[in-house]
């Protein structure tokens, strides 16, 4: 039952990303996160909701998604697959976040219960030090960001996140071949930007050695439950959780430099 909930989902999931591609509200607007990965790249680990990089207004941004998922994607999705459905703005405590808003679509059959499917399209802002790109599958242009972008948003999100998002550790895993030559100095431009210093990073690398074992588990629970079924037992017969949470640590060093980073505020 949930595989195939799951199969419907990333169908779902794969029209509304083509759909806003081929339409006027998805111009400029680049496919980030979890789920390009997993789409444009082959990634062998799901994603529930469906993230964009957009540079103007992201409450703008939220309500035109709103429309359009009323107007064309909910109507084209019922049609397809007799889906109902509904498209509104994100309320509540999360709301209100500077950084990201949301569309909140869901997707259920009448006549079946528990067939309700939420997959929400996040619009925010990273920072960029390349111009997006675009990427084309099955004849259709997508707009993205770069792939030392995309790799280094996710160690952006390691360290700026309030809260830790351990698929965050395991995209860095799936694709540290991404990091460029030069993504260390990237890093630290991008990084001092965001406020966030040497001192900051060296106390959250020591909170990583201090609470591993909490990591790990956390680590090994994304992998039970977001990778695909093979990539899920060669990880787990391999070191699991605990070998991936390692290796993103070591990952992390060389990418940083930590003591390199920001030599005049005394980084080690």
């Amino acid at each position: 039952m949930k595989e195939k909930q799951q199969k419907i989902t990333e169908v779902i999931q794969q029209v509304i990303a083509q759909t806003i591609a081929t339409h006027p509200v998805g111009r400029n607007l680049a496919l980030i996160g979890g789920f390009r990965y997993r789409f444009l790249d082959n990634s062998v680990r799901t994603s529930d909701d469906i993230d964009y990089h957009w540079i103007g207004d992201l409450g703008e941004k939220q309500r035109e998604l709103v429309d359009f998922s009323r107007r064309v994607l909910l109507p084209a999705i019922f049609r397809r697959y007799g889906y109902s459905g509904s498209a509104n703005v994100l309320i509540g405590p999360d709301a209100d976040s500077p950084v990201v808003r949301v569309a909140c679509i869901a997707f259920w059959k009448k006549d079946k219960p528990y067939s309700r499917i939420e997959i929400p399209v996040e619009v925010t802002r990273i920072i960029c030090a390349d111009p997006v790109e675009v990427r084309t599958a099955g004849g259709t242009i997508y707009a993205t960001a770069s792939e030392g972008d995309m790799i280094e948003s996710k160690v952006i999100a390691i360290f700026g996140r309030i809260t830790l998002r351990h698929r965050d550790i395991v995209d860095v895993f799936l694709f540290q071949d991404r990091f460029l030559p030069d993504s260390a100095a990237r890093l630290k431009s991008k990084l001092q930007t965001l406020g966030i210093n040497a001192t900051d990073i060296e106390k959250q690398m020591a909170h990583f050695q201090e609470d591993r074992d909490y990591h790990a588990k956390a680590t090994q629970a994304v992998i039970d439950t977001q990778l695909d079924s093979e990539a899920r037992v060669q990880l787990n017969d391999t070191g699991g959780g605990k070998m991936v949470f390692d290796k993103v640590i070591s990952i992390l060093n060389v990418s940083l430099k930590q003591r390199n980073m920001t030599p005049e505020t005394g980084g080690r």
